[in-house]
């Protein structure tokens, strides 16, 4: 049996003084500074999450620098109660579905999965000073079994 990697990401340094005035404090642009594959740290690519209201619904939009301008290349609109939610590509095409389940005021757990994809479940966590989110997800492939540390 093959374990699936398990894939942790540090996303630290809030770029947007507006997140601090919001009604939620995941709200905001988020840089990943740091991640680790299997306990391994490994090398990153500049990688933005923007988390933005959307109503009664939490966006999420990822980002990286093509030409020095962000290109979204994956987004989700996702009410914070575990209900499916569409997983968009730059072009538009639903390539999977996300849930976002709010499980406490600091804390998130998303799912996110399509065919033929990998399924990641996640948990975000807000640091107690606001300034920092953790993003640990389990990976798992289609047809295995997900393994967790």
């Amino acid at each position: 049996m093959r374990r699936a990697p398990i894939f942790t990401a540090l996303l630290l340094i809030a770029l947007s003084a507006a997140r601090a005035l919001a009604a939620d404090p995941l709200l905001g642009r988020w840089l990943l500074v740091s991640q680790q594959i299997d306990g391994r740290k490994v090398e990153i690519s500049e990688l933005t999450l923007r988390i933005e209201a959307a109503g009664q619904a939490i966006e999420f939009s990822y980002s990286v620098p093509v030409n020095n301008i962000q290109f979204v290349s994956l987004r989700f609109t996702a009410r914070p109660d575990g209900t499916d939610a569409d997983v968009t590509n730059a072009n538009g095409q639903k390539i999977g579905t996300a849930k976002v389940t709010k499980t406490s005021t600091s804390q998130y757990r998303v799912i996110v999965q399509g065919p033929n994809k990998p399924t990641a479940t996640a948990t975000a966590t807000l640091s107690a000073d606001g300034n920092s989110l953790t993003w640990q997800s389990d990976s798992k492939q289609p047809g295995q079994t997900a393994v967790t540390h």
